[in-house]
């Protein structure tokens, strides 16, 4: 097939590792391209998880999941703060329901203290209640982990992505990666549009990650996709939990949790069940009841009667059980295996991985590295003065579009036209939270919709809610 790119470095996967990777690596004088399966960054883990950054006690020592998670938890405050991103240092709690299940709190507890987690703790009963007032009552204990934090996960691939992008990296989207093979000093990247030759490869390719693995590598890998569904509810007047809060951990997972996240609402899940798809995210009535049962363990009080939305996502758990990063042949690196706490580590990672590959192909450092302006701050979360001095520097913010989560024109606009900006509903929805709200799009679809072909150029029918065909509209009558 023709070449349809030249390039020194392929990053295949736009994710949270792989926009990580992306931004690491535009420090450097090479040229970067990232390829994506989807149409947007964030497709995949990376825009359907729980959120947390979390403090690194679940890990068995000893083990990368350990290292990376303690070492990324701790880049987070300041990596967010730097990229404008939502973050908040909120804590999380363990909870046992039986004294048997104390023993479990404790082994976390110094499995936690030998990967370097500071501040944990054990709470009892009355300390525990007055902590969290709406926990369950039949709670024994719990383990306290106060450096566990919350992030807007998508939020987050945005920004990387963007400061990337402003620094050359170039994003390939609807170019999926189907094989890879060595040819002379470099790499050739098989896509439906035709090959990508590169000097390096990095591989960040999610549930597809240990199928690219299996082809330049002769120790062989295997993905088990498990699936995770959640309940999202509304934000209510006051946080009925400021910690995320956890059951003690199966086999399966870390279990249901509830949670808030950094824009006020509560996150109820997610489950575990193992599938034989990595790309089948629906939602099911079993499983959506299973979450909620559970979460019901943790807080009697829970219940759908406030949900705005539900969601599943897709781990790309390794057989091992351990992450898989490093130099899988010459010229090939790869993070393989980044399921929880992949979104806590991915930070560390990428410095790792980004790294490695420019010292190994002896790049030479930017000096007019660039980066990414500030946020302006969110319509919603202005004062009033503030949202008249921004009404008066932009009369589009006097325009308001989405009327459950306070969204202006001008937030949609500045959306699209970021450095990686929205092409779909879904893209605004996710950047400004145009949508994100009570009616989901219900009354202000059709106005982005229109505002999404004005700023792309392009007639309403060709706008799509997200990733592939789904156009919002079939035609004119």
């Amino acid at each position: 097939m023709a070449c349809v790119f030249d390039t020194d470095i392929l990053v295949i996967g736009a994710g949270v590792v792989g926009c990580g990777v992306a931004r690491v690596l535009s420090r450097w004088q090479g040229r970067v391209l990232v390829a994506e399966r989807a149409d947007d960054v964030a497709e995949g883990a990376s825009k359907a998880n729980s959120g947390l950054v979390h403090a690194g006690f679940d890990a068995r020592p000893g083990t990368e999941k350990a290292r990376l998670n303690v070492l990324g938890a701790r880049m987070y405050p300041a990596l967010c703060a730097e990229l404008s991103v939502p973050y908040r240092q909120s804590g999380a709690l363990v909870v046992a329901f039986s004294e048997a299940e104390r023993a479990t709190l404790e082994k976390l507890g110094r499995q936690g203290e030998e990967n370097g987690v500071p501040g944990l703790r054990i709470l009892e009963r009355e300390e525990l209640l007055a902590l969290e007032p709406a926990l369950n009552p039949a709670a024994v204990c719990a383990l306290l982990a106060p450096s566990a934090g919350i992030v807007s996960p998508y939020e987050l691939v945005y920004a990387l992505a963007d400061q990337a992008a402003l620094n050359g990296v170039c994003f390939g989207f609807g170019l999926e990666v189907t094989s890879l093979r060595r040819e002379g000093e470099g790499w050739v990247a098989a896509t439906p549009r035709g090959d990508i030759v590169c000097r390096a490869v990095v591989n960040c390719a999610g549930t597809d990650s240990a199928f690219l693995h299996n082809q330049v590598s002769d120790r062989p890998l295997h993905i088990t996709p498990r699936r995770g569904e959640y309940h999202v509810l509304d934000h209510p007047a006051r946080p009925v939990f400021t910690h995320s809060v956890f059951q003690c951990p199966t086999a399966m997972g870390k279990g249901v949790l509830v949670t808030p996240t950094v824009h006020g609402n509560l996150l109820l899940g997610p489950t575990a069940e193992d599938i034989p798809d990595g790309r089948d995210v629906a939602t099911t009535a079993a499983g959506l009841a299973r979450a909620l049962k559970a979460a019901c363990l943790t807080w009697p009080g829970a219940s759908t009667r406030t949900e705005v939305t539900n969601f599943a996502g897709i781990r790309a758990h390794e057989d091992g059980g351990d992450f898989v990063i490093g130099q899988a042949a010459p010229g090939c690196w790869e993070a393989v295996g980044i399921e929880s706490p992949g979104l806590t580590a991915a930070p560390a990672i990428a410095e790792e991985l980004g790294g490695q590959v420019a010292r190994s192909l002896g790049l030479a450092p930017k000096t007019d590295w660039q980066p990414l302006p500030p946020r302006e701050k969110p319509f919603n979360e202005m004062t009033v003065e503030e949202q008249a001095e921004a009404v008066r520097r932009n009369p589009l913010h006097g325009q308001l579009i989405c009327r459950c989560e306070v969204v202006t024109e001008a937030e949609i606009r500045a959306a699209i036209r970021r450095p990686v900006g929205a092409r779909s509903v879904d893209g605004v929805k996710r950047r400004c939270r145009a949508g994100m709200g009570r009616c989901q799009g219900g009354f202000c679809a059709p106005r982005v919709v229109e505002i999404l072909a004005e700023e792309l150029g392009v007639p309403m029918t060709e706008i799509t809610k997200g990733s592939g065909d789904s156009r919002m509209l079939t035609g004119r009558i």
